[in-house]
C-alpha cells in the first residue's frame, strides 16, 4: 500500500474534462467536413438503381426514364440493376444491406408497403432501412381481361366468377403486391373466388394474360395501357377515385358498383439508411430537376403515369400511413406470404 497518494486538485480534474471536450469537438468538426466533402465530390462513380422487378413492367419503366435523365445531371452514369422475386422484397433486401454512400439506390414502390404486413421474416425494415428521396410517379391500376374473353363489364365478370370457385384466374406480381391486394378486397366485396397466379412481375404477368393463359389482372397502366389501346386487353375499370385522364371512358370500380377500393400504385426512389443527409438532398434536388423536364413528363404520359416528386418528408409520411392501413385490410383478408 502506498505511503502517499496523489489527489488531482479540482482544477486539474476540469483541466482534463476541458481538454476531452476539446478533442471531441476537434473530431466532431473534422467528420462534419469530411462528410461535406465527400458529398461535394460525390459521384464519383456509377450509380446503381436496384429495380425490384423484372425488365418491361411499370418498375422499369419508370426507373430508365429517371436513370436516362438524371445521369447527365449528375456527371455520371447511372445504371438499373434488376433483382425480382419474393414480391419485391428480394431487391429491397439487397439495396437495404448495400453501402450507404449514395451510389446504390432503390427504386421502390406501393408493393413494399404492403409487403411490410405480409411478409413475417423479412431481413429489412422498410421505414427504418431506407431514407425516402421522392415519389417519382403514380398509376392507376386497371382490372383488364383477354380481349377474346366475353366479359365485357365488372357485372359479366362476376356473373362469370360466381359460377363457381376458382373459374377465373387472376395474375399479380407476386405475394403481398397491390395487385394481390386489390383482388382479395373484390373477392371480398363481391364474394367470389378467384384462382391467385402470382408471378415476378408484370412483364412475365402481361405475357400470359395476353396469350389468354390467365382470366384476369388488377394490373398498372404502365403495363396494360398500350395493349389497351391495339385492343388486345379490355379495360373494366380502373381502381382510381376518379377516371383516368388516359381511359376517360373506362368506369372507376365504385362506378361499375364496387365501392371501397382505392389502391394507387406508386413508384419512388430510397437510399440506404445512414447515406449522408447531403447526398441524399442533392439526389432529391437532381430528381425534381429531372421530372420537371418536359421529355421526362412526355415519357411518363406514353406509359400512363403522373409525375409527383414530393418531399422526403412527405414521401416518409406516406410510407408510414400506408404500412398502417394496409396492415389492416392484410389481418381482414388474412393474406399470408413466406
Amino acid at each position: 500500500m502506498p505511503l502517499y497518494q496523489v489527489v488531482p486538485r479540482k482544477n486539474d480534474q476540469t483541466s482534463s474534462g476541458l481538454r476531452r471536450l476539446a478533442v471531441f469537438t476537434v473530431m466532431l468538426i473534422s467528420m462534419l467536413f469530411s462528410s461535406i466533402t465527400f458529398a461535394q465530390q460525390w459521384p464519383t462513380k456509377p450509380i446503381t438503381i436496384i429495380v425490384p422487378f423484372p425488365p418491361g413492367g411499370a418498375t422499369d419503366a419508370l426507373a430508365r426514364a429517371i436513370a436516362n435523365r438524371l445521369g447527365p445531371a449528375l456527371g455520371q452514369p447511372v445504371v438499373v440493376d434488376y433483382k425480382p422475386g419474393a414480391g419485391a422484397t428480394l431487391g429491397a433486401a439487397i439495396a437495404a444491406k448495400s453501402p450507404a454512400d449514395g451510389y446504390t439506390l432503390l427504386m421502390g414502390a406501393v408493393h413494399h408497403t404492403i409487403a411490410a404486413n405480409v411478409y413475417k421474416n423479412l431481413s429489412y425494415d422498410f421505414q427504418k432501412d431506407f431514407v425516402p428521396i421522392t415519389i417519382v410517379g403514380i398509376v392507376p391500376n386497371i382490372l383488364v381481361v383477354n380481349s377474346n374473353q366475353p366479359i365485357y363489364s365488372v357485372k359479366d365478370l362476376i356473373a362469370q366468377a360466381k359460377t363457381g370457385p376458382n373459374t377465373l384466374t387472376y395474375g399479380s406480381n407476386g405475394n403481398g403486391t397491390a395487385q394481390h391486394l386489390i383482388a382479395t378486397q373484390f373477392q371480398m366485396l363481391t364474394g367470389t373466388e378467384l384462382l391467385h397466379i402470382p408471378y415476378k412481375g408484370s412483364a412475365p404477368l402481361t405475357t400470359d394474360l395476353l396469350g389468354n393463359q390467365i382470366s384476369m389482372s388488377f394490373d398498372a397502366s404502365t403495363s396494360t395501357l398500350p395493349h389497351i389501346k391495339a385492343g388486345k386487353l379490355r379495360a373494366l375499370a380502373v381502381i382510381t377515385p376518379k377516371r383516368s385522364q388516359f381511359l376517360p371512358q373506362v368506369p372507376t370500380l365504385a362506378e361499375a358498383g364496387i365501392p371501397g377500393i382505392n389502391i394507387t400504385t406508386w413508384f419512388g426512389l430510397l437510399a440506404p439508411a445512414g447515406t449522408p443527409k447531403p447526398i441524399v438532398n442533392k439526389l432529391h434536388n437532381a430528381v425534381i430537376k429531372v421530372m420537371q423536364t418536359p421529355e421526362f413528363k412526355a415519357q411518363l404520359e406514353e406509359v400512363g403515369a403522373e409525375p409527383v416528386g414530393n418531399s422526403q418528408e412527405e414521401m416518409a409520411k406516406q410510407i408510414a400511413d400506408e404500412i398502417d392501413k394496409f396492415g389492416i385490410i392484410v389481418r381482414t383478408g388474412k393474406i399470408t406470404a413466406n
